[in-house]
């Protein structure tokens, strides 16, 4: 291992020793179940914001993002448009009334928990649906979690992807694993911070080196499709103009933000609508920047690392063009390593951020929703918490076990779990919030048909194409292979459609569930 390894590598594990002492010191606060799921209601705006956005965007926003901008152009752009304007709707339509609703409804303390109250659910068909939509689809999400942080290893220091992937995880599941809630906001807010200077840092260092008078030149010798005018264009996608159903599903991103368990349990956990108000500006600001940045990285990247092509002329993917960057900046000068391995971590805190997140909101729909709430409802908070802990280990290792593939595609595990979570939890969230006459069996409907639509677009093969495979089997498409409209969109539709004609057909909510609607719009909690 040369000199300049030893330096990053000395980053790395300063990094995950900090991260591990804050959950080491969160232990000895978190005493009951809910000081381990929402911190004791107890967030300040500054934490609340990075930590919701942090936990947001993961790897994708630092590894698939500008991968796919430096592979296929500035049309991959339509999803950071997307996503931008979920951002926005989400801290502005859904965070004030979810954290009013979540009190009044019996001070619920998961999504699961909330829907069920919501809805007065008394037979605990909603928890028990939800819990299991959260633990499928949390799954994959952490797996491309994962995925990442072993790709980031294996790029960086060459160890084997299997290696890679185990460290990540260990580090990722212990201080998740003492400190619970408040660990996993504190060490995001640490980790957002430090994702922002990197993804500001770097792109301006390379496009300096790179010379704003070359950039176009060099573009256009590494041989992009269609040309840099059409590389540069965000209505061309490799090469060729997009269509309608191209934009429409990059757009549709934007509805998974309604329904992302690890990004509503922060609005839940605010500590009052003052701070509330002061996350919604930080978040806004953070996630234009750090977007609009992404896709930048993908540009500048693409001109500062040739005549290298990732893909084409390396072994390494084009997900790797933000780690490529900062090696090439940082490494060749012993002295500039340690500065390089700790903007390297600013990659490992976009994937803990996320895993951490997830691996929460998973075990709490375990120990709280399904073992709490249906199994053991006399368990005390001693065992909820042992449960919540043990799910965190159980969930982690499956997780693991899914990112084992070192072929996994990390924006292609977020896209089938993101849409999953938009689907089946975006509608029934936002009527709960804004339509009084939704009912049990209009959300019960919603996030069955949100989910069963994106399992069965995305993983049912049923379009025979006459086509063979290179074993010699017809290839038989999925509804969003052959459609090439994301799953989301769809599911999304369709849930909402079947909240609304349920509803109106079935019986009225309670006089109960009308006055906490009137309770929560009003601000009476």
């Amino acid at each position: 291992m040369n000199h300049s390894l030893v330096w990053i590598l000395l980053a790395f594990a300063a990094y995950m020793i900090v991260m591990i002492i804050i959950g080491a010191m969160y232990a000895r606060k978190t005493k009951n179940s809910e000081d381990f799921f929402l911190g004791g209601r107890n967030l300040n705006g500054w934490v609340a914001a990075l930590s919701a956005q942090a936990s947001d965007m993961s790897g994708w926003l630092l590894m698939g993002l500008p991968g796919s901008i430096y592979a296929f152009g500035t049309g991959q752009a339509w999803i950071a448009v997307g996503l931008f304007i979920g951002t926005v709707c989400n801290w502005l339509l859904v965070s004030s009334r979810l954290r009013r609703y979540t009190i009044r409804a019996n001070n619920s303390l998961t999504l699961p928990a909330y829907l069920e109250n919501r809805f007065h659910d008394r037979k605990k068909i909603l928890l028990i649906a939800s819990s299991l939509v959260i633990v499928i689809f949390f799954l994959v999400y952490t797996a491309s979690a994962l995925t990442a942080g072993g790709k980031l290893f294996t790029s960086v220091f060459g160890v084997d992807y299997k290696a890679a992937l185990t460290i990540g995880a260990i580090v990722i599941l212990v201080y998740t694993f003492l400190g619970g809630f408040m660990a996993v906001c504190v060490t995001d807010f640490i980790q957002g911070t430090l994702m922002l200077i990197g993804i500001l840092c770097i792109p301006i260092i390379a496009y300096v080196l790179v010379g704003s008078s070359n950039l176009v030149d060099v573009l256009g010798d590494t041989g992009v499709a269609g040309g840099v005018s059409s590389f540069l264009n965000i209505m061309h996608d490799s090469g060729e103009p997009v269509s309608a159903v191209y934009i429409i599903s990059q757009l549709a991103w934007g509805l998974g933000y309604f329904g992302m368990p690890h990004i509503l349990v922060r609005f839940m956990a605010v500590s009052n609508e003052k701070e509330l108000k002061k996350s919604k500006v930080i978040a806004i600001i953070w996630v234009a920047v750090s977007l609009s940045f992404a896709v930048v990285i993908g540009i500048v990247g693409r001109a500062y690392l040739y005549p290298v092509i990732l893909g084409e002329t390396t072994d390494i993917t084009a997900e790797n063009v933000f780690i490529e960057m900062i090696k090439q900046i940082f490494t060749q000068d012993l002295n500039l390593a340690f500065i390089g391995g700790l903007f390297l971590c600013g990659i490992l805190a976009a994937i803990m951020s996320t895993a951490d997140s997830q691996l929460l909101v998973t075990a709490s729909a375990v120990a709280e929703d399904l073992f709490k709430g249906v199994f053991k409802k006399d368990a005390d908070d001693k065992t909820v918490l042992n449960v919540s802990r043990g799910t965190v280990v159980v969930v982690a290792l499956l997780a693991y076990l899914i990112a084992l593939n070192p072929d996994s595609s990390v924006m292609g595990l977020v896209s089938n779990a993101w849409a999953g979570f938009g689907a089946a939890f975006g509608p029934v969230i936002l009527l709960s919030l804004y339509w009084n006459r939704v009912n049990l069996p209009g959300a019960i409907a919603g996030i069955v048909s949100g989910a069963a639509t994106v399992l069965i677009w995305d993983y049912i093969p049923i379009f025979h194409t006459g086509a063979l495979n290179d074993n010699g089997k017809e290839i038989i498409n999925t509804l969003g292979v052959q459609t090439g409209l994301y799953s989301l969109a769809v599911g999304f539709i369709i849930s909402m459609l079947l909240i609304i004609v349920v509803s109106l057909i079935t019986k009225e909510p309670s006089q109960e569930m009308l006055q906490e609607f009137k309770d929560m719009k009003n601000n009476n909690i």
